[in-house]
């Protein structure tokens, strides 16, 4: 599974990412997690299973949407709790939850 965090710079998500790769290696789960910006995100759909929205950029979803579902790519908001918490277990959950959606 490939998961992409997105966020207005890519820096914001750095360290959700690193607990949520933690959180994926604990469980043995082959996933590939990253950070970027959303002006990059074109060049990463071919590669991408998951997209997950950070909060303070909830504004993007309608745009993320429209580029990213038509490719059969799941989106979503990062959980606002999860988030601020930086619980990388819970958001590795969100994706995962993401792909089992019928």
């Amino acid at each position: 599974m490939n998961i992409l965090l997105v966020c207005s710079a890519g820096m914001s998500t750095s360290i959700l990412v690193r607990k949520m790769r933690e959180q994926a290696e604990a469980q043995a789960l082959d996933v590939t997690i990253e950070a970027i910006p959303e002006s990059e995100l074109s060049h990463h759909l071919d590669q991408t299973d998951v997209i997950l929205i950070g909060p303070q950029v909830r504004y993007l979803e309608t745009k993320i949407r429209q580029v990213a579902e038509p490719k059969g790519v799941r989106v979503a908001i990062i959980n606002q709790m999860a988030y601020g918490l930086m619980k990388g277990d819970l958001v590795l959950e969100q994706a995962q939850a993401l792909l089992t959606e019928a």
